[in-house]
C-alpha cells in the first residue's frame, strides 16, 4: 500500500482518482488543486507516490513536484490531457526510474501499469539504484 499524494485542480478527476486508488489499496493523503497547497501537503505527511497534473489554475504541477523532491526523491506520475511533449519520457524514448508519464483520459490498468512502472524497484533497489534516483531528482543525468 502507497501513501498516494494527487495533484489535480479538476475536482471530478481528482475525487475519481482518489476513489480508484483506494480501491486498488492504496492511502490518499490529499487531494490539492494548487502548487502551494500540494507542497504544503506533502510536508505535513509525506507521500510514497505522488500523481499530478503538469498544468494546475494556481501554480504548476511541475513546479510543484521539484519543490517536493527537493529534499528527497518521491515516485511520480505526471498525468496530461494535451499531446506528449518533447520533455515526456514517451516522446523522449527513454524513461527516468520511478517517473511516468500517464496521458487522460486514462483507464484504470493504464494507471496500474504506471504505478507499477514507478515502483518497480520496491525492495530489490540497490544503492546505485538510489543513488540514480537521488541525481535525476536533483536534474543530473543519468550515467
Amino acid at each position: 500500500m502507497l501513501q498516494v499524494l494527487i495533484i489535480e485542480d479538476d475536482v471530478i478527476i481528482g475525487m475519481l482518482l482518489a476513489r480508484i486508488l483506494v480501491g486498488m489499496g492504496h492511502e490518499v493523503i490529499g487531494v490539492e488543486g494548487t502548487e502551494e497547497g500540494a507542497v504544503a501537503a506533502a510536508a505535513r505527511n509525506p507521500p510514497g507516490l505522488i500523481l499530478a497534473d503538469k498544468r494546475l489554475s494556481a501554480g504548476s504541477g511541475q513546479a510543484a513536484i521539484k519543490r517536493i523532491i527537493h529534499t528527497g526523491f518521491v515516485p511520480h506520475i505526471w498525468m496530461s490531457g494535451g499531446p506528449a511533449r518533447r520533455g515526456d519520457a514517451k516522446s523522449r524514448g527513454d524513461a527516468q526510474i520511478g517517473v511516468a508519464d500517464l496521458q487522460k483520459p486514462f483507464t484504470e490498468q493504464g494507471l496500474k501499469a504506471a504505478i507499477a512502472q514507478v515502483t518497480r524497484l520496491g525492495a530489490s533497489a540497490t544503492a546505485a539504484d538510489a543513488a540514480t534516483i537521488g541525481e535525476q531528482a536533483k536534474g543530473r543525468p543519468r550515467r
